[in-house]
């Protein structure tokens, strides 16, 4: 009985969450399509000679509209950003940690 109720219920929720997603308004439909188009760039990173210096080149990229994620590299002295290309640039994210101290180019391929 008890087994019972809980196939009930779980399929209850699992009805009521697909009515969600067929209920989904245009706007939350091209939010969706945006974040699945973000775009990836790796930077060269000058002058990040310590433990920390990642951390801030890190925050200053991140604090930059539209990028979603900051991975560094302090060994080969790059960062790898996903972005949204609709609302920033390469150009802008490459300033942000150049005006941070620590100038950034795109990385020739």
């Amino acid at each position: 009985m008890k087994r019972t109720i809980m196939i009930i219920s779980a399929a209850a929720v699992l009805g009521l969450a697909g009515l969600g997603a067929v209920g989904m308004t245009p706007a939350a439909v091209a939010q969706a399509t945006a974040e699945t188009m973000l775009q990836t760039q790796t930077f060269t990173v000058a002058k990040m000679t310590c433990a920390a210096c990642p951390i801030t080149v890190r925050r200053a990229m991140q604090r930059v509209d539209g990028v979603q994620s900051v991975k560094i590299d302090f060994e080969a002295k790059t960062a790898t950003v996903a972005f949204d290309p609709a609302v920033t640039t390469a150009g802008e994210i490459a300033q942000a940690s150049t005006d941070a101290g620590y100038p950034a180019q795109v990385a020739e391929s």
